[in-house]
């Protein structure tokens, strides 16, 4: 993970419904990341803080468990 960035992880058992950012977006804190399904409930996590997109290991369709890994921040330039 890059210096100062951010991991952004699953919170819990779910299926990835939407990935809504791709690899060199530039997102801003709070901004939805990937929306997750569980019992027929959508929930959006979102952007710790801002930074930079440098790796999205998500994927629609895929399940996901506590801490995997949804998306990697970098520092904004």
């Amino acid at each position: 993970m890059p210096e100062g960035g951010a991991r952004v992880d699953a919170p819990f058992v779910a299926n990835v419904w939407k990935v809504e950012v791709a690899v060199g977006d530039v997102v801003e804190e709070g901004q939805t990341l990937v929306a997750l399904e569980a019992m027929k409930m959508e929930t959006y996590v979102a952007a710790p803080s801002a930074g930079v997109v440098t790796a999205v290991p998500a994927s629609p369709g895929a399940q996901v468990a506590p801490g995997d890994a949804l998306v990697v921040l970098g520092r904004a330039s």
